[in-house]
């Protein structure tokens, strides 16, 4: 029964969603993508919740409607990949990247769309976003993402990424990063990453 009122909900908010998602052209309109996402963000509650994935779902590049983005979160990018089960909590800025599935992600978490989306001149001047370069970060599958991390590298799957850590380079699967800049402390053991099971 409750799988049935979870499948209603959803069926209504993607009606909800649709003139919003329409006026973004579905994700291929940068600008009125953004006010959707911004406007999404605010709503409250479960209504927020079932309404910010219903947008997700028909304007990002690929999202499950099993899914959670908590409130006050936004995806900045149409191009950008939600699995299945992926939670995001409160606060967070999502930029251009590919979340594996059951990934889970604290409040206050930034996922910048590289390490170079502005570059000085020979002056040492800004030049400009425009000549920047965005690149989109791969989060794998079950990994944990702790509040208030910055990722600007990939990041393998089943791994655990500690509270505060800055990634400013890959970081391997199935293992534990921390730190500014983040670093390995700990792997799971040979065994364990040849079964793929995870702890």
């Amino acid at each position: 029964m409750k799988r049935i009122i979870k499948l209603g909900l959803h069926a209504l908010f993607l009606v909800l969603a649709l003139p919003a998602a329409a006026l973004a052209g579905f994700g291929r309109f940068p600008a009125t993508f953004t006010i959707g996402a911004h406007t999404a963000a605010v709503f409250p509650g479960v209504i927020g919740d079932y309404f910010r994935i219903a947008f997700y779902k028909l304007t990002l590049k690929q999202c499950s409607l099993y899914s959670r983005v908590s409130f006050g979160s936004l995806i900045a990018h149409a191009d950008t990949v939600l699995g299945r089960g992926v939670y995001i909590g409160s606060y967070c800025i999502v930029g251009s990247c590919s979340i594996g599935d059951r990934t889970q992600i604290a409040s206050q978490v930034q996922i910048l769309s590289g390490r170079q989306q502005h570059i000085r001149d020979s002056q040492g001047r800004i030049t400009g976003s425009s000549e920047g370069k965005f690149e989109p970060i791969s989060i794998g599958s079950d990994c944990w993402i702790g509040a208030s991390s910055v990722i600007m590298a990939d990041i393998g799957s089943g791994t655990t990424i500690g509270a505060g850590s800055v990634v400013v380079r890959p970081v391997a699967a199935q293992v534990v990063a921390v730190g500014n800049p983040a670093r390995v402390i700990k792997e799971l053991s040979p065994e364990l990453r040849a079964d793929g099971v995870t702890k």
